[in-house]
Formats: structure tokens, C-alpha cells, sequence
């Protein structure tokens, strides 16, 4: 059995996907780009401001879902380019400040919009 999570608080599918699904005791958080929830437009231009909205997205999703970045057990970062890794990884670090979870941060050629870095993320409930 599966619940589908759907809020206000996080941009909307741009697709045929959930914002998260809950299943088996987990919350499994599609990838999230830089839209503004409240507008639906791109924010942000450099990678830091770019990563900030992303987590503050995710962050907005799980809290809908009754769940904290604490809960978080694994992510997914995806960069256009990996020469942006230290830039994004600081503004990471301001959100996963105690245990953070387990990573992998993969370069990719393109994402949608054009954005710099999209994150998608496994929560425990």
C-alpha cells in the first residue's frame, strides 16, 4: 500500500509524479529543482541560492508529511556541473547539521529547467 503526498507547501509535478510517496515505513521524496511553491517560477541563478530553495522545498514536503530533515536516511544530489559541489555542499551542510544522511552527489548533462542541482531524498516516518 502506498499514500501519495501532495502539498501546497512544495512546488507542483511539472510531470506525470508525486511530490513523495509513503510506503513500507518510508517517505521517498521526488528530485525538487529551484521553483518558488508559491509562484511556480524558477528561482534562483548561482548554485548556493539555487541548492537553498531545493532544500527548503524538500524541507516543506517532509513537514507536510509529518517528518523533519531528521528523519532523512538518504539523498540524491544531481549537479550539472561538479566544480559546483563546494558551493552546494556548504549550503548543504546548513540543513543536515547533526548525523546527516547517507549520499551520493552524481554530475549529470542536463536537468529540467536548465537548473544547476535537483536533490530527491528517502525519509524514515
Amino acid at each position: 500500500m502506498k499514500d501519495v503526498v501532495l502539498t501546497n507547501r512544495g512546488p507542483k509535478p511539472i510531470g506525470p509524479y508525486s511530490q513523495g510517496i509513503k510506503a513500507n515505513g518510508f517517505l521517498f521524496l521526488s528530485g525538487q529543482v529551484a521553483l518558488d511553491p508559491a509562484t511556480g517560477e524558477f528561482s534562483g541563478v548561482t548554485i548556493q541560492q539555487q541548492t537553498e530553495r531545493v532544500l527548503e522545498n524538500l524541507k516543506a514536503i517532509l513537514e507536510a508529511s509529518d517528518v523533519s530533515l531528521g528523519h532523512v536516511v538518504k539523498t540524491t544530489v544531481f549537479l550539472k556541473n561538479m566544480g559546483d559541489f563546494a558551493a552546494m555542499n556548504e549550503i548543504y551542510a546548513r540543513f543536515f547539521t547533526v548525523a546527516p544522511p547517507a549520499r551520493s552527489t552524481i554530475e549529470v548533462a542536463r536537468l529540467p529547467k536548465d537548473a544547476l542541482v535537483e536533490i530527491e531524498l528517502i525519509a524514515a516516518l
